[in-house]
């Protein structure tokens, strides 16, 4: 057996365990690794890649998580066969999207503050393998076919059942759609609503939906925000006939929208006859203060869309996500877009189902919501204590990441810099503006759901000594 070459760059924000399972998987979807091909030991290809044991360990549970290989006691790991339809087209390489990327870093990171990054050390693995296991050898993975355009209906199910009981969705298990992700979901839901329709969207805000709806030929027509969310004055001026918002945590700025201005967006849809796509990200991590309900738990008149994901809370090569259409779009998309081919997994979707047909999800997520305050609360004590009144903490109410405004001369660019000095990334959010040069002064992102606690001091601790001194930067 020789030993794989993969190329690791630790320059790149995506941590190491990521990139080395995203090497192997594309070995096996593109047939260089045969069925039966042995990997390489965990010890062994530690050394030949000079990682750490860990980082080997994270990247082969990813692929057993997957189904992509096995663990025979006291022989190894083996690439498994399966049939490329079952796996569907969320292990196809994705098109490319024109959107912005994550800066190069020229220095050595050792503490990555990105946003994006969960905590794998607390996965259910064992639990996960085991419904896997159970869906590869079950009748049902046989006969599953012609698969259902919008998602397996069991887990539309679980879903329904789940959006009820935690975000207040009304919704029957005939109007989710599920994909492989929001960006896919994003994508169809543009098609169903006609491309000739403007869409409004926060501004900042998630600049890959926006280059997604872009590059369907749809009008995108960004609106700021103020403390209570989208300025709903702003969107009165507007052309729009839809509306794309992330209330529960606004991304990248963390606001919360106000009750109020839900029930302005509400009315606003009703009165112009537009839809509001809801993107409930990072609802599952709140740290203050009692929810507030979905847009779409709060509509009377059908007029909005709501749209998650599983991303933040399983593995990063599971893409499963979810989007609640109200009749009349659902009625459009039978009529003209159910024949299009279902784009998330049916094996992790059913995997999935039993997942949270156990009660092994609501376990998980209970686990990682105690896991990510206690994170939180030190992230927000080390700065606190370390940088204190440099720096302003914007967006920590909820979610896996805030913002740094820092009270210094330091440009956003020079911030980043500094903190790669140190071994440290943090990220800058003029990437997020349609015009970067209206972004906050002096801020960077600070994501924390990967790190350790340990981590998090450090790194706390490393960006107090870029920041605070006066050393000009060579």
């Amino acid at each position: 057996m020789s030993l794989l070459i993969p190329h690791l760059d630790e320059s790149n924000p995506t941590p190491l365990y990521i990139q080395l399972y995203q090497y192997v998987k594309h070995e096996i979807i593109n047939g260089r690794l045969s069925p039966g091909y042995r990997l390489p030991s965990k010890r062994k290809w530690s050394r030949h890649l000079q990682v750490s044991l860990n980082t080997v360990d994270n990247a082969y549970q990813q692929l057993i998580a997957e189904g992509l290989v096995e663990s025979k006691p006291r022989k190894g790991l083996f690439v498994v066969s399966l049939e490329t339809d079952l796996l569907s087209s969320d292990f196809e390489t994705p098109k490319p999207t024109p959107t912005w990327t994550q800066p190069v870093f020229s220095q050595q990171i050792d503490i990555n503050f990105h946003q994006g990054n969960p905590d794998l050390k607390h996965f259910p693995f064992q639990q996960w393998r085991k419904y896997f296991s159970q869906v590869c050898m079950s009748d049902a993975l046989i006969h599953h076919y012609p698969e259902d355009p919008q998602g397996e209906w069991e887990l539309r199910e679980e879903i329904a059942h789940y959006l009820y009981a935690s975000r207040g969705v009304s919704a029957s298990p005939d109007q989710i759609i599920l994909g492989a992700g929001t960006l896919p979901l994003i994508s169809l839901l543009c098609r169903i609503i006609g491309t000739e329709h403007a869409f409004a969207m926060e501004d900042p805000g998630f600049t890959r939906a926006r280059a997604t709806l872009q590059s369907h030929g749809v009008s995108v027509q960004p609106i700021p925000l103020d403390q209570e969310g989208i300025q709903f004055t702003a969107l009165q001026k507007s052309r729009a006939k839809a509306v794309y918002v992330t209330p529960s945590h606004q991304f990248p700025l963390g606001t919360i929208m106000s009750f109020s201005r839900r029930m302005q967006l509400l009315k606003w849809a009703r009165d112009n006859h537009a839809f509001i796509v809801e993107d409930d990200y990072d609802s599952e991590f709140r740290y203050h203060g009692r929810p507030i309900p979905s847009l779409q738990g709060l509509d009377h008149w059908e007029r909005v869309i709501y749209i998650g994901t599983f991303s933040k809370s399983l593995l990063p090569g599971i893409r499963i996500g979810y989007m609640v259409l109200p009749p009349v779009l659902l009625e459009r998309y039978r009529n003209h877009f159910s024949w299009e081919k279902q784009t998330a997994s049916p094996l992790h979707q059913q995997t999935l189902q039993r997942f949270m047909k156990e009660g092994e999800w609501e376990r998980h997520l209970h686990r990682m919501r105690t896991l990510y305050r206690k994170k939180h609360q030190v992230l927000i004590k080390e700065i606190e204590r370390q940088l204190g009144e440099a720096v302003q903490i914007i967006g920590a109410r909820t979610g896996l990441h805030i913002l740094l405004r820092v009270h210094q001369r330091w440009e956003e660019t020079e911030l980043v810099q500094r903190s790669q000095k140190e071994g440290v990334a943090v990220y800058p959010i003029s990437v997020y503006y349609t015009c970067p040069d209206k972004a906050l002064p002096s801020t960077v992102m600070l994501g924390f759901g990967g790190l350790t606690l340990h981590q998090i001091r450090e790194g706390i601790g490393r960006l107090a000594k870029a920041w605070l001194s006066s050393t000009s930067i060579e």
